[in-house]
């Protein structure tokens, strides 16, 4: 199965009905990305945060982005075991458990974009 790390068709179609939302949601963004922060820890802070939040989805793009700017799998992996004492440990062991299944796929192929 390929993966890509653009957005899913249906957060596309949302954002196509709710452009205002969508707006937003782009603005908050390029907000996030001023400071001292370079783009692996940025991508490292937000899977702490999906992380943290117990979110599968979001962990499992959080690892797909994080790897697209370069970060190693054992980062990826030392950001679940900081977690731990958190989370828990049978949350931790889940969440590692979804970290290991993204990483574990093949990063999709950059294709050149049609019509843009």
């Amino acid at each position: 199965m390929k993966r890509s790390s653009k957005a899913p068709a249906a957060h596309r179609k949302f954002v196509e009905r709710f452009a205002k939302l969508g707006k937003a949601w782009e603005l908050a963004s390029e907000e996030a990305k001023v400071g001292p922060l370079d783009l692996q820890a940025q991508r490292l802070v937000k899977l702490a945060v999906a992380i943290g939040a117990l979110r599968e989805g979001a962990v499992h793009s959080s690892v797909r982005k994080a790897r697209d700017v370069g970060v190693s799998l054992a980062a990826m992996e030392q950001v679940v075991a900081l977690a731990a004492s958190t989370i828990g440990l049978p949350s931790a062991v889940a969440v590692w458990t979804w970290v290991r299944d993204e990483a574990a796929l093949p990063a999709p192929r950059s294709r050149p974009r049609r019509g843009r």
